[in-house]
């Protein structure tokens, strides 16, 4: 022991020593980081502009590059939330669809749907002078901008910019949610390959003519300037362009669909088909609200914006509220607090505040949350009960209804303290308890033309779809489960499914009967 301890004793004195010579005789480095910009003291005026500018630039690059990361993860979440709310016979073909549209909506948006978008928006201020080539905008005279050409291949028309493409992936990730929403609604009865068509002509022209109206300088965003309405439609991060334009798609893709096996009896009543993996779906919650303070506070493209703070603070407001008023709207009703219904609740409020989140103060975002908390509620009962339209993930209330929502919470909560200049109009954005009714109405187009394009449009594509190719799988694949006959593989190999009587086909099953099926004993 004793020579232990010498030796212990005598490494402690050597590494003293040694810290003591690495500290004062050889130190070497710079605790202060005065070192680490290169000052000569023979710069110029016009050397520090350009180091401050570039310091600008490179600050809103890392910016948009960060958020845009971000908002990618929003389809880690959406594949678990909707995996989750479904049966496990069906979970290797819904989170599959998950990730291939975002691999056909980043491919459709990059030959075609940006330059529609974007090809005649000039780029963004705060990403360089190269925008300025993205002049392409065919219009309609006394109306404005209708699509842009060019951009394409993120090539053509000298589109081969810095700038450019930040904004092209910043945009890109934002499409491809509008890609993944409809897949909730139709889940458990789609042919993949019918989604895979779908996420083509989402990203390659649903999407992108309306982005280019409100967001691409086209007519909605011009009718401030052209028509004195507001400042036109304004849509800071997407509940009309995103989040509602995916609703209106999942509305129509659930009509011409129709509801799964079982769903609905004969008397019209529905019948609960509960999700295999509520863990999950809440997990994927969680992951699409951290998601979402990038998803609006990103959508300032400027990292030297402030507001980006308020942006971030009343997005975890209404989405806390919206979860919360959600939870306890069921809790007294139903006597239970319901998960599933708790995480629509939040997704409401983040959906609802979207579009006026950086408009409006707390107090607003407390109340547009909570609405939109009972909102969804009322919402998901109406469209199964009195619609008869089934929509496994609640997809339909989550971002059509709650989407058109925080469209006219624009109109309306906008107090003024921002937005001077947006869509080419001075002064901040108003809505109609500050003093500007214009702004609503400008707003309530907006809502029209998400009707008459964004469900019209789309269900004219799924009618067409559903005839030429067909849009959903035989019942006996429905029942047996997507898994295998879709996919080629099981979510769960090792695992036996629990079966239920959800899982038979029924004699008073009310899609079956439309289909004038009479053999009632296919059964698993």
């Amino acid at each position: 022991m004793k020579r232990v301890a010498k030796i212990l004793s005598l490494i402690s004195v050597v590494a003293i020593l040694t810290l003591f010579i690495s500290t004062v005789v050889m130190a070497a480095g710079d605790p202060t980081g005065a070192s680490y910009t290169s000052v000569t003291g023979k710069e110029t005026l016009s050397d520090v502009a350009n180091a401050a500018s570039r310091a600008q630039y490179s600050a809103n690059f890392v910016w948009i590059m960060i958020t845009g990361f971000m908002v990618f993860f929003f389809q880690c979440g959406f594949a678990m939330v909707e995996t989750g709310f479904c049966r496990g016979k069906n979970a290797a073909h819904t989170i599959t669809m998950n990730l291939m549209v975002f691999l056909v909506g980043a491919i459709g948006y990059f030959l075609v749907g940006f330059a529609l978008q974007f090809g005649g928006s000039g780029g963004a201020a705060g990403l360089g002078t190269g925008g300025a080539v993205l002049n392409g905008m065919l219009s309609i005279p006394g109306l404005g901008g209708i699509l842009g050409y060019k951009g394409f291949f993120l090539q053509s028309g000298g589109t081969y910019d810095a700038g450019i493409y930040a904004l092209f992936f910043f945009q890109m990730v934002f499409m491809d949610t509008t890609c993944t929403i409809p897949t909730g609604a139709v889940a458990e009865r789609v042919k993949y390959s019918a989604v895979v068509i779908a996420s083509f002509f989402i990203s390659m022209i649903y999407y992108p003519l309306f982005g280019n109206w409100v967001w691409g300088g086209g007519w909605m965003a011009t009718l401030g300037k052209n028509f004195g309405l507001g400042h036109g439609v304004v849509d800071f991060a997407g509940s009309a362009v995103v989040h509602s334009m995916g609703g209106m798609m999942a509305i129509a893709a659930a009509i011409v669909i129709g509801p799964r096996i079982g769903k609905f009896k004969k008397d019209g009543t529905a019948r609960a088909f509960p999700g295999h993996h509520i863990p999950m779906a809440v997990v994927g919650t969680i992951i699409l609200f951290f998601c979402w303070f990038s998803f609006n506070a990103g959508s300032t493209l400027n990292a030297g914006d402030f507001r980006l703070a308020v942006v971030a603070t009343n997005t975890m407001i209404a989405g806390a509220i919206g979860g919360l008023v959600a939870m306890f709207y069921m809790w007294g009703k139903y006597g239970k607090p319901d998960p599933s219904m708790t995480c629509n609740g939040a997704l409401a409020g983040l959906v609802a505040i979207t579009a006026p989140c950086a408009f409006v103060n707390a107090i607003s975002s407390f109340i547009i949350g909570a609405l939109a908390g009972i909102l969804v509620c009322i919402s998901v009962a109406f469209v199964e009960n009195k619609l008869k339209l089934d929509d496994p993930v609640g997809a339909i209330s989550v971002h059509a209804v709650n989407g058109v929502f925080g469209v006219l919470c624009v109109g309306l909560f906008s107090d003024g303290s921002y937005g001077d200049g947006i869509n080419g109009v001075a002064g901040g954005v108003k809505g109609l308890f500050y003093g500007d009714a214009s702004q609503l109405v400008a707003q309530l187009i907006a809502v029209g033309v998400l009707i008459v394009w964004g469900f019209g449009g789309s269900y004219v594509f799924w009618k067409l779809l559903d005839k030429v190719w067909g849009i959903r799988v035989s019942p006996e694949v429905e029942i047996e489960g997507c898994d295998l006959e879709e996919m080629g593989a099981y979510g769960y190999p090792d695992f036996q499914i629990v079966k239920s009587e959800l899982d038979f086909q029924k004699a008073d099953d009310l899609y079956l009967s439309k289909l004038k099926v009479k053999d009632t004993s296919l059964k698993i």
